[in-house]
């Protein structure tokens, strides 16, 4: 099953590949390895804000991550000329979570992107990653993940 179908048979849309927000571009094509800018976490009413471990619960955090990954997936899409069935693997996922000093849950936080991910591809779903906590993010988001995939050239 393709990735779009699997996207439609969860009830997902991609969103429009996001425009950078600052000076940067949102991907890097070298070779057949694409790096792919951070991607923060919204929706379709808007940033999805707050602290992990005071106004926000490890669910919801799932829940940012996993929008991360779609904004992830459309990045790619826009880099392979709408056809993500050039994607060949996601290689790594670097994370942040917007939390408190004494959050230690960041794992299971971005475990909703990958997650994600391994249910849309698969073993091709499957990455390394890293997952770290930061005193805040870019206007306040709950999380931000950037990530490396193979792809055909």
């Amino acid at each position: 099953m393709s990735v779009d179908a699997k996207l439609e048979s969860l009830g997902l849309t991609l969103p429009a590949a996001p425009a950078p927000a600052a000076n940067y571009v949102p991907y890097v094509l070298s070779g057949d390895m694409l790096f792919v800018s951070g991607q923060i976490s919204s929706d379709e009413n808007g940033l999805i804000t707050g602290t992990l471990g005071a106004d926000l619960d490890v669910e919801a955090g799932q829940a940012a991550a996993r929008r991360c990954a779609l904004s992830l997936l459309a990045q790619v899409k826009a880099a392979c000329g709408g056809d993500l069935g050039k994607l060949k693997r996601v290689v790594k996922l670097g994370a942040f979570v917007n939390c408190t000093a004494d959050f230690t849950q960041q794992p299971q936080v971005v475990n909703g992107a990958s997650d994600l991910l391994v249910e849309l591809l698969g073993d091709l779903g499957r990455h390394a990653r890293s997952a770290v906590g930061a005193p805040s993010l870019p206007l306040g988001v709950a999380v931000e993940i950037d990530g490396i995939f193979q792809i055909e050239v």
